[in-house]
């Protein structure tokens, strides 16, 4: 429900809780409708397009119109973006007027089914990453008057605080969760709404080269039939509504030797609301990195000496053992032995069995390692 203009000191404190706390920016929708005398409030990015955003209460049922119809194609508002840019606030009178809005399509077909005409966008963010506030007005609560969008025009800049607050404490998220990938030895990519990468671990950075780069922000296989599957992969992941967070696995061949299979990922809509840097992660399979424990863990996990958990590592290796032997420095029959006692303790019988038993127990090691 509408409120009296200006008590902009709530709807800042609604900002800043949803900065902290991302489930909370709906409820900061409901704030700035209140606070604005408005029917509802939206928070759209200027760059791309995502189907989850910030809406209020209020616009539900508007925002379910606008997706279905596919209206972001034809949203004229979009017109008043160099105003909006420059100022940071905007509404219909910067590139229309009643007379075209009663013959637009978008005001007729969209806008007035819904009780809804008149609006006024606030900019908020900087940089690269803009959002806008647009708030709506019902023709019987009428345009925003020249003295409010001067106020709105102020309150752009206490908004920006928020949005840096909320882009900050999405960072420290994301660099604690590649953390988390690293430990584990798991490649990853962090992707934004548009589907380019913010971040990479350093095991994903182990990859690139001749088969896998980011060119532009966007995750290129040599093969373009793989790049444009992992595009429609992740466009699909974006876009679709669906409550599954994880796409099919796309595989990223390799000129020679193993694939890699990337699988993507999306975070939950609560957490990729409002400025979020990251909406979904890749995390790559690298199939020619070597599933294996580490030395201490062979030791540890299998009570294998310190001379046979350096065997066992060249066999996972797919050494044989003669080479095994002799990059080890022991004789033939030494290594025999040892490989008996590692077979024994280990309850596999041959080379394959006891790779298999690692490939399940084991984790990645690091590219390179």
């Amino acid at each position: 429900m509408a409120g009296a203009f200006g008590d902009f000191g709530t709807l800042t404190e609604a900002f800043m809780a949803a900065a902290v706390d991302p489930s909370r920016w709906d409820a900061a929708m409901d704030a700035a409708a209140k606070a604005t005398g408005s029917f509802g409030a939206v928070l759209l990015p200027v760059r791309g397009r995502t189907p989850s955003v910030p809406t209020s209460q209020s616009m539900l049922p508007t925002m379910g119109a606008y997706v279905r119809g596919e209206w972001a194609h034809k949203d004229e508002r979009y017109r008043s973006l160099p105003v909006f840019m420059h100022r940071g606030v905007s509404c219909e009178f910067d590139f229309t007027t009643p007379e075209a809005m009663a013959r637009s399509p978008f005001y007729q077909e969209l806008l007035r089914p819904q009780g809804l005409e008149w609006f006024a966008a606030v900019k908020v963010g900087g940089n690269r990453d803009v959002w806008g506030l647009s708030l709506q007005r019902s023709p019987a609560q009428g345009p925003f008057s020249p003295q409010e969008l001067d106020s709105l025009a102020a309150l752009s800049r206490r908004l920006t605080c928020a949005a840096e607050l909320a882009r900050a404490f999405g960072f420290a998220r994301m660099e604690a969760a590649l953390d988390a990938f690293e430990s584990s030895h798991s490649a990853v990519a962090m992707i934004d709404r548009l589907g380019d990468v913010v971040r990479l671990n350093r095991c994903a950075e182990h990859l690139l080269g001749p088969d896998l780069q980011i060119v532009r922000r966007r995750i290129v296989s040599w093969s373009r039939d793989a790049t444009a599957a992992l595009d429609r992969a992740l466009h699909d992941l974006i876009w679709r509504r669906s409550a599954e967070s994880l796409r099919p696995p796309v595989v990223l061949p390799r000129q020679s030797g193993r694939p890699i299979v990337a699988y993507p990922s999306r975070l939950s809509n609560a957490v990729r609301e409002g400025f979020m840097l990251v909406h979904g992660f890749v995390v790559f399979a690298d199939l020619d990195a070597r599933p294996a424990l580490l030395d201490a863990d062979l030791m540890r996990v299998f009570g294998l000496t310190a001379a046979e958990a350096r065997l066992a590592d060249r066999l996972l290796r797919e050494e044989s053992l003669d080479a095994a032997a002799e990059s080890l420095g022991v004789s033939h029959w030494t290594a025999r032995n040892q490989l008996k006692n590692i077979y024994l303790k280990t309850d596999t019988h041959s080379q394959g069995q006891f790779i298999a038993l690692i490939a399940r127990l084991g984790r990645p090691r690091p590219v390179g390692a």
